[in-house]
């Protein structure tokens, strides 16, 4: 499975950003998918994930009501929409898969299969 992250960029407090995650393989319907951060010093954070049906999704109280994963299937995409940045959201994001679990994860450990992360920078 590969996996390429894009959309990252410069925005200001309050702005937006969509990002996408592009898959290769067949089977991705069948995979769970996970958005995770990380910013200098700090530990690489789950910051949205999604059920292979995209019937259950997560998120950390720090982004809830702010980012919004989704997934198309047909197009072996998952995207995360980020509105109402904070320079705190400044980090390198990461898309995930995991190929063998049953129940989402949420812990880094749980995806088997990383993209090569994008950075987004929210400053004034």
């Amino acid at each position: 499975v590969q996996l390429q992250a894009s959309g990252g960029g410069l925005v200001q407090p309050g702005g937006s950003l969509r990002l996408s995650c592009a898959a290769s393989g067949r089977t991705f319907s069948a995979y769970n998918m996970g958005w995770f951060r990380q910013a200098p010093g700090k530990e690489r954070e789950c910051v949205a994930a999604i059920s292979w049906r995209g019937d259950i999704r997560y998120y950390p109280d720090s982004v809830k009501g702010r980012f919004t994963i989704s997934r198309d299937n047909a197009k072996n995409t998952v995207f995360l929409q980020m509105n109402s940045l904070k320079p705190e959201d400044t980090a390198v994001y990461y898309c995930a898969a995991d190929t063998k679990g049953v129940r989402l994860g949420i812990n880094p450990g749980s995806y088997d299969y990383w993209g090569q992360g994008t950075q987004v920078t929210v400053s004034s």
